[in-house]
């Protein structure tokens, strides 16, 4: 039989219960210090802000009329006054261990202070708020600074940037299209997703480089084909769109069928007779374009390569070319005058004439950098704007490479052969912007 005493069990001491032994230990300093303060008719002063009242129990708290009730926690104290019942005052805890703070009890004369225990929660007076102390993390009183995050400091450092490095106003994006809001041609509620889809669209429809595959045809000769093509559309007095469709019909054609030379202006006039059907309310007749290329095809010549062209096209037609964007991007400009309008269309019809400029550059791209080339050639400051960037979805940095082409052949265009565009935006209904001198700087 083990002998070693009635809490041992195989040689070990089972652990009491912390928290009953921290109970017992407050209970029995509470005790003493009571005890020592009535043997010397010292009130003790444990908690001022209770005005030296005090009792250890944990089973007289009232509950208050009107609110539920809640359980008390074995390891919280309640201190109550010996006269009369007041209601319950429960001391904040630090990680669930309660205990009477030493701190304020009076010391006797020639007695060494105790330290503060580390877990000790120290009750301050009714002027002042309660705060734990803790030897381990207690700062000084009156030397407590806030403390700054590192990323408040580097907020507040770059808006001091922000602001210090400018006070200009960040330019607004206008709303043209508010304008024609009661206009129903103006498709105000779907302009913009229209214009997201053609640009979605332009890839698709673009053509690469066919010369290679062209052995009659070369970049000179087509030239020479749009220029022709400038002055019957001219003479006829077509739309701005209808020579746009022509040139996209001509290039998609060449694209996907070799044609001899001899057949090169059959294919101008008839996909000028498509685009005719296609855009103009009042389409030229069939004959009127034998008459003005002198009889060089019969009228069942032009149907027949009519015929061919849809065939091969697929009867596609609605393409977004550079017109599309043209007219959109001069409205972006916000109330363009005259003068700025045939400046543009001047730039974009020499650009889609010459072929590399095609091959190199989306329909979008020549629309932008035609109203950018215009705007310095002009000198409209800004040279781009916010509202012009939104809407064409292009940066200045962008649009330099090709508004510098478009600039050149405006440099060129009075000593070109080619004098077609040179020769129709002389003239004074078209402002006669050619005679303008070329942007000098972007």
């Amino acid at each position: 039989m083990d002998t070693r005493g009635d809490g041992e069990v195989n040689g070990e001491v089972p652990r009491r219960n912390q928290r009953v032994a921290l109970q017992d230990r407050t209970n029995v300093e509470a005790a003493q210090l009571l005890a020592n303060a009535q043997k010397n008719n010292v009130n003790p002063v444990l908690v001022p802000s209770l005005q030296d009242k005090v009792a250890v129990n944990r089973k007289c708290a009232p509950a208050n009329k009107g609110t539920k009730k809640k359980p008390i926690d074995e390891d919280v104290v309640v201190i109550s006054s010996d006269e009369e019942e007041e209601k319950p005052v429960l001391l904040p805890c630090l990680q669930d261990k309660v205990a009477l703070n030493r701190k304020y009890a009076p010391e006797k004369k020639g007695t060494k202070k105790k330290p503060i225990d580390e877990d000790v929660v120290g009750v301050s007076s009714d002027e002042e708020e309660e705060k734990p102390v803790s030897n381990r993390s207690k700062p000084s009183q009156g030397s407590r600074k806030e403390v700054k995050t590192l990323t408040s400091i580097l907020t507040a450092r770059s808006e001091a940037m922000a602001g210090g490095a400018t006070n200009k106003p960040k330019e607004q994006v206008v709303d043209f299209d508010s304008a024609d809001f009661n206009d129903e041609l103006a498709v105000v509620e779907y302009v913009d997703d229209m214009y997201k889809f053609y640009k979605l669209e332009e890839d698709g429809n673009r053509v690469g480089d066919y010369l290679d595959s062209q052995p009659e045809v070369n970049s000179k000769m087509r030239s020479i084909l749009i220029d022709w093509i400038i002055e019957v559309h001219r003479k006829f007095e077509l739309m701005p769109e209808t020579f746009y469709l022509t040139v996209n019909i001509i290039d998609r054609y060449l694209s996907v069928r070799i044609v001899p030379r001899r057949e090169l202006q059959l294919l101008g006039i008839s996909s000028m007779v498509i685009a005719s059907k296609y855009e103009e309310v009042w389409a030229p007749q069939v004959n009127d374009f034998v008459c003005i290329s002198d009889d060089a095809y019969m009228e069942d010549e032009i149907r027949k390569m009519e015929k061919e062209i849809l065939g091969k096209l697929e009867w596609y037609l609605t393409v977004p070319t550079p017109y599309v964007f043209l007219a959109r991007y001069i409205k972006a400009s916000v109330s363009p005058d005259d003068e700025m309008k045939n400046m543009v269309f001047f730039l974009a019809e020499l650009g889609v004439m010459h072929y590399q400029t095609i091959i190199s550059y989306s329909p979008s791209m020549i629309a932008a950098a035609a109203v950018y080339a215009a705007r310095c050639t002009l000198n409209k400051t800004p040279f781009w704007t916010a509202t012009l960037k939104h809407h064409t979805g292009y940066l200045e940095e962008q649009l330099r490479e090709c508004a510098k082409v478009l600039v050149g052949f405006h440099s060129n265009a009075a000593e070109s052969n080619l004098k077609a565009v040179y020769r129709k935006y002389s003239k004074p209904e078209f402002g006669a912007v050619a005679h303008l001198n070329p942007a000098k700087s972007f």
